[in-house]
């Protein structure tokens, strides 16, 4: 995930690659939410910066970002949006000089590209890979740095923990931890007591 985010060229079209890419997988929202931003949706003046995602349902929800994620979308901004228009696209495409939201389309073949520029070096790469890949991954990855299950649940927008589960894949890390909790110990202290005619008569059999 690393070397795909670390994919795009350090150009005006790659900048836009590079932040669509970042974001998605920073915040871990749906490839629908994500395109269905605009420029309002984005507070980076705040202490903690954060986007405003309309998900399922027209239900709104808050995704906090990275400090990382903060400064590539400011990058982004200065490139692609240097009036701030509030109402604007946030991700969009130019047809015959106007500004349209960027296809679904359009997202998963910017993924693909990078994605086989990537390949050569990372063999193990899933063979097709797609914008819910990037947001499975991140869900997934937090709950193996040991975020709560009802925590990334809320930021995913999912409506019960249960949906999450499907994302709750152990790390090995976290199976070795969870066998040395339950690990047989050598040194317990005998906690009964070494008598069995005491031990007949509390259990009631003398």
């Amino acid at each position: 995930m690393s070397a795909l985010l670390s994919a795009p060229k350090n150009t005006k079209t790659g900048k836009r690659d590079q932040m669509l890419l970042i974001l998605l997988y920073d915040s871990a929202i749906r490839v629908s939410e994500l395109l269905s931003l605009d420029v309002r949706s984005i507070n980076l003046k705040a202490a903690i910066p954060y986007i405003r995602v309309y998900g399922k349902g027209d239900k709104e929800r808050i995704v906090a970002i990275t400090d990382m994620t903060a400064s590539h979308l400011k990058e982004y901004m200065k490139i692609y949006h240097p009036c701030d228009e509030a109402d604007c696209p946030l991700i969009y495409t130019v047809i015959k000089g106007h500004k349209d939201r960027m296809s679904v389309g359009n997202v998963e073949r910017i993924i693909k590209k990078y994605a086989e520029q990537i390949r050569p070096d990372h063999p193990n790469l899933p063979k097709s890979c797609y914008p819910h890949m990037v947001r499975r991954t991140r869900a997934t990855n937090l709950y193996q740095d040991g975020t709560e299950l009802e925590l990334i649940s809320r930021i995913l927008g999912h409506s019960s923990t249960e949906t999450t589960r499907i994302y709750a894949t152990p790390s090995v890390e976290m199976m070795r931890k969870a066998m040395e909790t339950g690990r047989l110990a050598t040194d317990e202290k005998q906690e009964w007591l070494d008598d069995e005619a005491e031990m007949a008569r509390l259990c009631g059999l003398r």
